[in-house]
């Protein structure tokens, strides 16, 4: 059973998606939007207690004024988990999702977070693989930067109705304000991800040219128990284009304990 929830987190009511039972997983989406984990979202909820919410901004929803950046979104979002009495959390984050989850990690001097999955996140700065810019670029560009099979993938502006095009809008207008400066991470991240100590799962699509293989390298081992998985065939959202390896690295990595796990 899924709905939807005002989910009160420090005052302001963020929209909340709720579905299935078992351990909670909190899934972030990336700056697509909430669309893009849908899939990956109904996946999990076969087994878990899945909160999947959208992001401040996205699809028409208010982004609250406190709401400056990424750090803001992961103190908000550890505030949900602990207003709700949650434990033994896994957060799985998509792209800006994975940064948000990652601040999460760090910040998390609760315990309340025992799992964590980043997909393709973005949030770290490697000098020798730095971040697409994504602002910077049209609709093809972006598409054959982010995906391992662009033309199945591609839409065309000209044909999206005039409401979509203004939600793709708003969404990019949104992310920019809170990631665009500086441009997708936090100079200090990379350093500080040290201090979580949990195995920690990365998957990344092979293909990605957002943020490389090599950018996913990177910041799998500036963590203490860092897992690098990548995807053959997918690129920047492995859930999308493969869904059905990127679900078997995450099945088998959720269902390791919290800490001192074998390898998935």
């Amino acid at each position: 059973m899924s709905q939807d929830t005002p989910a009160a987190v420090g005052g302001p009511s963020l929209t909340l998606s709720e579905s299935g039972s078992g351990r909670p997983v909190l899934v972030l989406h990336g700056g697509g939007g909430p669309a893009t984990v849908a899939g990956l979202a109904g996946h999990l909820s076969r087994t878990a207690h899945v909160l999947t919410p959208v992001l401040p901004g996205w699809d028409g929803t208010p982004r609250p004024a406190d709401l400056a950046g990424v750090a803001d979104l992961a103190r908000h979002y550890l505030s949900l988990l602990q207003d709700r009495g949650l434990r033994d959390v896994a957060v799985v984050g998509s792209s800006l999702g994975g940064w948000v989850a990652a601040e999460m990690a760090v910040g998390d001097s609760a315990g309340i977070v025992t799992g964590l999955v980043l997909i393709d996140a973005v949030g770290v700065r490697v000098a020798a693989e730095p971040i697409a810019d994504v602002f910077g670029l049209d609709p093809r560009g972006l598409a054959e930067l982010s995906w391992h099979e662009p033309e199945r993938f591609l839409v065309d502006p000209a044909a999206l109705p005039p409401e979509e095009l203004a939600r793709r809008k708003a969404n990019m207008t949104t992310m920019q304000a809170l990631a665009g400066d500086p441009y997708m991470h936090d100079p200090t991240l990379l350093e500080r991800l040290a201090g979580v100590r949990m195995p920690v799962l990365l998957l990344w699509g092979e293909s990605d040219r957002v943020v490389t293989p090599a950018y996913g390298a990177a910041y799998a081992a500036a963590l203490a128990d860092g897992r690098l998985r990548v995807i053959p065939e997918a690129g920047h959202l492995p859930h999308v284009e493969q869904p059905e390896a990127t679900y078997r690295a995450l099945d088998a990595y959720l269902r390791l304990p919290a800490a001192g796990a074998p390898d998935a």
